[in-house]
């Protein structure tokens, strides 16, 4: 069988820009003796976090032992020893975890009375919901950092000003280095690369972007790049998917919160605007906003002031707002359903990733980074991709982009048993569509007259046409991605009469 030789030497940049974001997540530990419940937390909280189950204290120590855990969600009655007892052992051994206890019974007399020994941050009853969960863990992911922050720092006031410089120096270089723009995975023929390269551009100036393509294509990466190349390089880069809260807690999330706000606000917030102070802040899915929250979030641009909900004053604050969406926001201000006023705030520039599907040429390199990290992720070894199977990858049109293609690559490494990876461990939907190009190629050929040069005109033509209509006209989109310039793309039009009437 033969293969697909080694990528190792192309220009693929850090494997870890592929699926960083999974490798950044905090991980947190639930331990509940119920395996229905262990189960439903797990599936609840695997999107946002690294999450390690355990059904006893026991196991639940040794876990503790042998992994990194910034959180630990522990269930009060259990065999033995309750939550809060055990959570105690816990903060003698590992005082800096953040630790929440979750109940179902009417004990909260006992979890309050040990709130001080334990150390217990929060109380939850069941049944939960997966939003406030959620909402309570990320919280909780947010002490974690600024524990671990306020540690650094203490460290770094005490080992005097040289080193506080060269650690900010090093950190400030390692994240330049992991997060270039240059260290995005593309071949050298991408359209990616005028799109990185507009970016490193407009990076050193503070103002807006607006990052545009389907889920999946890398937009959080390359708003990444943008911040590490900008000077707010040492500051904080927070991320925040606005499509996957309601517009109160969206509010809360961002702006914060002043306790007694509304009901569950227990204790003051520090909303994210606040959080990226002097950094920038990435609205992920900002198209998903409804137009009454999008009122508010257009006067936080505008001022640069934010009102905590249920404060009586506004704070201000310097933040750079980088944004991203899958939506045409244009036709959205249209349809009404996107205020026009937000869309020129917000898209000062605007960065459009292209679909994997229109990016052929980046799939080998691609596949090959999200093997090389499958690797270490899984602990498995193999050479690489056979060629047929390589091919068959290039033929499927991946409408979950490169967010599905590092699935199927991690379920072919899941399946090998070899030392290469064949076509046959391919889902069979990215089968089918190798089938299916065989045969769209030779329909290409269908109702071609004349000589060979007619043919291969007649077909040329066709693929310019194709083009210029999946890239709306656009001459500039559409000789990118053909290898032409301008005035030959402009010849070939005036030769085969595609100029748009």
């Amino acid at each position: 069988m033969e293969a697909v030789p080694s990528l190792a030497s192309a220009r693929v940049g850090s494997s870890s820009n592929v699926i960083q974001c999974k490798a950044a997540r905090q991980a947190v530990l639930v331990v509940d003796d119920e395996v229905r419940s262990l189960e439903a937390l797990e599936r609840t909280l695997e999107e946002d976090f690294t999450v390690f189950t355990a059904a006893s204290t026991d196991e639940a120590l040794a876990i503790l032992r042998r992994e990194f855990v910034a959180i630990i969600l522990c269930d009060q009655r259990m065999p033995g020893m309750s939550g809060v007892e055990f959570l105690k052992l816990v903060r003698a051994e590992w005082p800096g975890l953040v630790r929440i206890v979750i109940s179902g019974y009417t004990d909260a007399e006992d979890i309050i009375a040990g709130v001080n020994e334990a150390g217990i941050w929060q109380y939850l009853l069941k049944p939960w919901r997966p939003d406030q969960l959620l909402l309570t863990l990320r919280s909780a992911g947010e002490l974690y950092q600024l524990q671990q922050e306020h540690q650094r720092l203490s460290l770094e006031l005490r080992e005097g000003p040289p080193v506080l410089r060269q650690r900010v120096q090093a950190e400030r270089a390692q994240a330049r280095q992991r997060f270039a723009a240059e260290r995005i995975v593309r071949a050298p023929e991408s359209p990616l690369n005028a799109v990185c390269a507009l970016a490193e551009r407009i990076a050193p100036h503070d103002i807006s972007v607006l990052i545009t393509g389907e889920s999946g294509t890398g937009k959080e990466l390359l708003a990444r790049a943008i911040h590490y190349a900008s000077p707010r390089a040492e500051r904080a880069f927070v991320v925040e998917n606005c499509g996957a809260l309601p517009d109160q807690l969206l509010e809360s999330e961002l702006f914060g919160h002043k306790r007694g706000a509304f009901t569950g606000a227990y204790e003051d917030r520090i909303g994210l605007f606040q959080q990226s102070h002097g950094g920038t802040l990435f609205l992920d899915e900002i198209g998903e906003t409804s137009p009454a929250f999008q009122v508010k979030l257009l006067r936080a641009l505008q001022e640069g002031e934010i009102r905590p909900v249920g404060s009586p004053r506004t704070l201000s604050v310097d933040v750079r707002v980088l944004a991203a969406t899958n939506r045409d926001l244009e036709q959205e201000v249209r349809a009404g359903r996107f205020r026009e006023d937000l869309y020129y705030r917000v898209a000062t520039v605007t960065l459009t990733l292209s679909p994997l599907r229109e990016r052929v040429m980046d799939i080998p390199l691609l596949a090959q980074a999200i093997l090389d990290r499958g690797m270490l992720q899984l602990g498995s070894r193999v050479e690489g991709l056979t060629r047929e199977a390589m091919e068959c990858l290039k033929c499927y049109r991946w409408p979950g982009n490169a967010r599905e293609l590092q699935n199927e690559i991690l379920r072919m490494l899941a399946l090998a048993d070899g030392p290469w990876l064949p076509a046959d461990l391919l889902s069979p939907r990215v089968l089918r569509a190798a089938g299916e190009e065989e045969e769209r190629d030779l329909s290409l050929l269908d109702g071609l007259d004349g000589s060979l040069k007619e043919r291969l005109e007649q077909l040329e033509a066709r693929i310019i046409k194709e083009s210029l209509i999946r890239h709306r006209w656009n001459k500039t989109h559409t000789a990118q991605e053909l290898g032409l310039s301008r005035v030959g793309l402009r010849s070939k039009l005036a030769r085969y009469g595609l100029e748009r009437g």
